[in-house]
């Protein structure tokens, strides 16, 4: 069954009344592998809503991220699954299947696209990681990506200073946007490649991921497979 209907009511929540003066919904997109979802996902997260008011963050999955290599990842309905039950206590934060419903390659230029015509009134904040930012230019159809959201980047472990703005390679005025949207959170070094790697040591992920990703990795016999 399609989530599409789902996602329309997340976007739709809070509208204001007929007749009413209201700010644009706020809306974050975080997208990703999510191969697991992780503890750092969630307080990155957790970050930008507070850093810049947002009502919701939609996790979005890719089906076939276009940057990176598929091997190693687990299937659509795990990984889906497992943000399912990494959001299921937070209001704040729901899973979204859209782009693997729309299978093949994730582009991030295609869910804002798609977002703007399940809810054109909101006003929509791209989430990535400061390892992203000086990658921006290599994305599909950048320039109208960039007029459809802002993008707020959260500084991660090790990047000590922002990019100088024509590093950025992008016409302004976005490389001083961008700057300006880079924001720094609490900087929690787990990354998804070193738990899938403890999975298959045989050492623990507690604390690493919620304890429901965790049962779920062991019940489905997930990452147990691949180089040590």
């Amino acid at each position: 069954m399609s989530v599409l209907p789902g996602l329309r009511t997340c976007l739709r929540a809070k509208s204001p009344r007929a007749g009413a003066s209201a700010a644009l919904k706020k809306i974050g997109i975080f997208g990703g592998s999510f191969n697991p979802v992780h503890l750092g996902h969630l307080i990155l997260a957790q970050d930008a809503l507070e850093r810049f008011g947002l009502e919701k963050v939609i996790f979005i999955p890719c089906a076939q991220p276009p940057h990176k290599s598929c091997a190693d990842m687990a299937a659509p309905e795990h990984r889906l699954a497992m943000l399912k039950l990494a959001l299921k206590d937070d209001a704040r934060m729901v899973a979204s299947a859209l782009e693997m419903e729309r299978g093949g390659v994730s582009y991030t230029i295609d869910t804002l696209r798609r977002l703007k015509e399940l809810d054109p009134e909101a006003q929509y904040y791209f989430i990535i990681g400061g390892d992203s930012l000086i990658e921006l230019h290599t994305w599909k159809e950048i320039d109208e990506l960039l007029g459809l959201c802002e993008v707020i980047t959260l500084r991660r472990p090790g990047l000590q200073a922002l990019p100088a703005a024509d590093s950025l390679q992008l016409k302004a005025p976005w490389p001083e946007k961008l700057l300006s949207n880079v924001f720094t959170g609490h900087l929690v070094d787990i990354s998804s490649t070193d738990i899938r790697r403890r999975v298959r040591s045989d050492r623990s992920i507690r604390y690493f991921v919620p304890f429901g990703v965790e049962m779920y990795i062991v019940n489905q016999e997930l990452y147990r497979s691949g180089e040590k």
